[in-house]
């Protein structure tokens, strides 16, 4: 079995290690732009001996934003300040992916601190109308969607294919499609959020179709080489909602159409969904899409401790893990935890910080 310190390839491109720095919102651009905060964010974490890191759900499309703070790839305006981060990931020695995402009907509210946290922007002042598959509210305070048309469909994928070709530009050499958490993709694929009757809901295929067309079509204009991901909530926790049955289906048509790796969270959709959050609550669900759908996996939530990442490695759960929380708190676990697995040789701080060892 692999160790967390052995390299990972997918297509051309090959991790030095299987630890990655999980793409966290970060609500600090205006505009959608990146700005010195990112740079130093993603730099110090890719100094830090990490094997890959992923920018934060950078938004498709201006209404596709979460909060008006999210990163932006709706312009080609945004592309140079997107080069300087990946720069800076490239010089710290990890490999730079980001998350392309559409917030769907979870869009359009403050962000996640100050007086009016997470609460739905004013749309006369500085909110916009939200879409989605249904016209159904996120929450009982969310405003109601306006249900996406065929036509506005092909608009939002068209919209994806677009930020890829940016992300390209700018440098990045993973890409990863945001399909969790709610937002819009994976509120295509929730029969709780999904109650259309056309080709784009109903039965899982239908259900389904909406992110293996996006995906299709982004495959399709990028290099054979480049490596594609996606990010599943893997279950929505609530009975009658997605389920990890419907992951590992989901999953293997993934495979088919030239998706290289799942990265595996879940929830996100139902607020009142009783979630058994403990540490490594969500490996199981890596585990078991790498084993049934025959897919590399990533594995992510509440990962805190150098054993407990080694060891979802080396017993097969995943092919590697994506740390959040962590990574805040510790720019350093990547260093740190080769010492602690007694592998200290992996991972070399820069010279500049060598006396410090």
């Amino acid at each position: 079995m692999a160790h967390l310190f052995d390299s990972l390839s997918l297509r051309s491109v090959r991790l030095k290690n299987r630890i990655g720095v999980s793409p966290m919102c970060m609500y600090s651009s205006q505009d959608g732009f990146a700005n010195d905060f990112h740079v130093v964010h993603s730099g110090t974490r890719s100094v830090g001996g990490v094997g890959l890191f992923m920018t934060e759900a950078t938004a498709v499309a201006a209404t596709g934003r979460i909060t008006p703070y999210d990163m932006g790839i709706w312009k080609d305006e945004h592309v140079e300040p997107l080069a300087r981060v990946v720069r800076a990931i490239k010089a710290g020695g990890a490999v730079a992916g980001i998350q392309l995402a559409h917030a769907g009907r979870k869009a359009s509210v403050d962000r996640p601190w100050g007086p009016t946290a997470n609460q739905p922007l004013d749309w006369s002042r500085d909110g916009w109308p939200v879409v989605a598959p249904s016209a159904i509210p996120s929450t009982e305070k969310s405003p109601t969607p306006h249900a996406l048309n065929a036509a506005e469909i092909q608009a939002v994928q068209a919209a994806f294919v677009s930020a890829t070709q940016r992300a390209l530009a700018a440098g990045y050499e993973l890409i990863e499609i945001h399909g969790a958490h709610g937002y819009l993709a994976h509120s295509f694929l929730s029969p709780i959020s999904n109650s259309r009757t056309d080709n784009y809901g109903g039965p899982f295929e239908g259900r389904v179709r909406f992110l293996i067309e996006t995906i299709v079509k982004v495959r399709a204009g990028m290099p054979d080489d480049v490596p594609l991901a996606v990010r599943l909530s893997c279950t929505d926790w609530t009975p009658g909602g997605w389920t990890p049955e419907d992951s590992v289906a989901l999953s293997k048509l993934l495979k088919v159409v030239g998706v290289d790796l799942v990265d595996c969270s879940s929830g996100g959709n139902v607020q009142s969904a009783k979630i058994p959050v403990a540490p490594g609550f969500q490996v199981p669900f890596a585990e078991k899409i790498r084993k049934e759908a025959d897919l590399a996996t990533a594995a992510v939530g509440l990962i805190t401790d150098a054993a407990q990442a080694n060891t979802i490695i080396t017993s097969g759960k995943a092919d590697m893990v994506l740390l959040a929380r962590e990574m805040l708190r510790n720019p350093y676990f990547a260093f740190q935890a080769a010492r602690s697995l007694g592998k200290p040789n992996a991972v070399h701080l820069p010279q500049q910080y060598e006396r410090a060892e």
